[in-house]
């Protein structure tokens, strides 16, 4: 079933499945409970100054402001941009997102990317509130504003609680004038606290992959080699790189560099 709601602000039912569209900041603020949400993915504009469609009014036809700011990804210095600083230099902010509100502030001024960074701020502030402890948040960015909003995200979940700064390449490799091709967008990948749930997802590897870039498979570690990883030709007259090592000596074995095989350094077959 879904709910389809319009400035509806009474807190969700996470029986139903919801869907909300109107301006983001108030519906966290009045919709979401705390410590609710297990993963947040947010894709939010990039400040990339394109204009989009408006694809919807408010219910009483008037155009909305958050909407048309929402889909015009072009950010102006306003009284809400104003009314976003103010409040993350308050009283009601952690002093670590006030300091980098007032430093991005010295640095950008009252500047289209100052307004952009203030509006997602105050968002990102409300999507920590409704995370739960071992939620996870993800967020999309481009190099518009990505170190940017790299510092907001530190300020915001915390140094500690970053896991990832992911590349995402979007496109294939082409020129853009006077300067390197555009190609990729960044994902940061953040948690609420250190206690937070990871799903590792391993599938196996198909007979093709094994079959082009796999040579050899090692019953003891339980894992499949190149065997030009394996390997290393030559031997080194001095330094440590040539000394015995663990009951392995690199040069009576010829291979200098090659990290030993594990049943090699087990079975210790190399002379001392």
């Amino acid at each position: 079933m879904l709910n389809l709601s319009i400035r509806n602000y009474s807190k969700v039912d996470f029986n139903t499945n919801t869907l909300f569209y109107g301006d983001n900041l108030e519906i966290l603020r009045h919709s979401i409970p705390e410590e609710s949400i297990d993963l947040i993915y947010l894709d939010p504009p990039f400040n990339s100054k394109a204009d989009y469609n408006i694809l919807f009014k408010e219910t009483t036809g008037e155009q909305s402001a958050a909407q048309i700011q929402a889909f015009s990804d072009f950010w102006k210095w306003d009284n809400e941009a104003r009314r976003a600083y103010e409040f993350l230099t308050g009283n009601e902010v952690d002093n670590s997102i006030a300091n980098i509100a007032i430093a991005l502030y010295q640095i950008l001024g009252k500047s289209n990317m100052s307004a952009y960074l203030f509006m997602m701020a105050v968002r990102l502030i409300e999507l920590k509130r409704v995370l739960k402890p071992i939620g996870a948040i993800f967020l999309h960015c481009d190099p518009t504003a990505s170190h940017y909003l790299k510092l907001l995200m530190d300020s915001i979940f915390g140094v500690s609680n970053f896991r990832n700064e992911i590349i995402w390449k979007r496109t294939s490799a082409h020129s853009d004038a006077n300067r390197c091709g555009s190609i990729h967008d960044t994902i940061f990948f953040y948690s609420k606290s250190s206690d937070y749930m990871w799903n590792q997802i391993l599938i196996p590897l198909s007979d093709e992959y094994r079959n082009t870039f796999l040579d050899e498979y090692d019953p003891v570690v339980k894992k499949w080699y190149k065997r030009a990883d394996l390997t290393g030709a030559g031997v080194t007259k001095g330094g440590n790189s040539g000394k015995a090592w663990r009951g392995i000596n690199p040069t009576t074995r010829g291979r200098h560099w090659a990290i030993p095989r594990l049943r090699d350094m087990k079975n210790k077959t190399a002379t001392v």
